[in-house]
């Protein structure tokens, strides 16, 4: 039991990790939005802010789904970068891309969210040492934790690459046309969990997939506590900017 505790501690911290930043780039985008509005009085200023401050993340989000677009052999159309109001939604982006069956719609609409997971990764690890900061929190060691990201500012080009990270995990949340093929390939798969439950088949299978699939989801969870926390910082900040202006 104190196994399969541990086994699932670390997908759940992943998928609420996920949850916490994808909440922090919603409010990170109305603080951006909200100064820039009381600054201009422009309805379309505060669009164009947050277009050139995700910049790098959105050309990035279009070209993972013109990517796995045409991995899947799918057609693609207009590719545009650029910022767009859509009712109440603002589009920074698009790609036109055929209609190629749920689950296929399902990998071309998650693109964004898988690129920009590994990039994350990648850039947390390989230029921050992201997993000292885990390892630190784990400990209770918050010294060490604050300790990672003196050492962060100090990397060469920390701070360009910090800015990457930052619009790469903002700029990489599926919009709602990008979920809405996902929602059948969810339904299938809970389906296709349950009956294998419900049959009595072997569960060993799921548990090696698990324990192989352990150690990359602990490195991504320790990728996106690095970014919550840069996140966190920059929210911060621009809610103080924004008392400022409207003091």
């Amino acid at each position: 039991m104190p196994e399969l505790s541990a086994s699932l501690t670390i997908p759940l911290s992943f998928v609420a990790s996920l949850f916490i930043l994808a909440w922090l780039s919603r409010q990170i985008s109305i603080h951006i939005q909200i100064p820039v509005y009381f600054g201009t009085r422009s309805k379309d200023a505060p669009t164009i802010a947050l277009f050139l401050v995700f910049l790098p993340g959105v050309f990035i989000h279009e070209s993972a789904h013109w990517g796995m677009a045409k991995i899947c052999g799918l057609k693609t159309g207009k590719f545009r970068v650029w910022p767009k109001r859509q009712g109440k939604q603002i589009g920074l982006g698009s790609v036109n891309v055929e209609s190629g069956g749920a689950f296929v719609g399902a990998l071309v609409g998650m693109a964004p969210l898988i690129a920009g997971t590994l990039l994350i990764g990648a850039i947390s690890h390989f230029v921050f040492g992201a997993d000292r900061l885990t390892e630190a929190a784990s400990a209770g060691d918050w010294r060490g934790g604050l300790q990672t990201f003196r050492d962060a500012a100090r990397v060469r080009d920390g701070l360009l690459w910090a800015y990457l990270l930052f619009t790469i995990a903002n700029a990489m949340m599926p919009s709602a046309s990008d979920r809405e093929p996902l929602k059948p390939v969810v339904l299938y798969s809970i389906v296709g969990i349950a009956l294998y439950l419900v049959l009595g088949l072997p569960l060993g299978p799921i548990a090696q997939a698990i324990a192989w699939a352990l150690p990359t989801l602990q490195g991504l969870t320790s990728a996106f506590l690095f970014t919550i926390v840069l996140d966190g910082a920059v929210l911060v900040v621009l809610f103080l900017i924004r008392k400022l202006i409207r003091m």
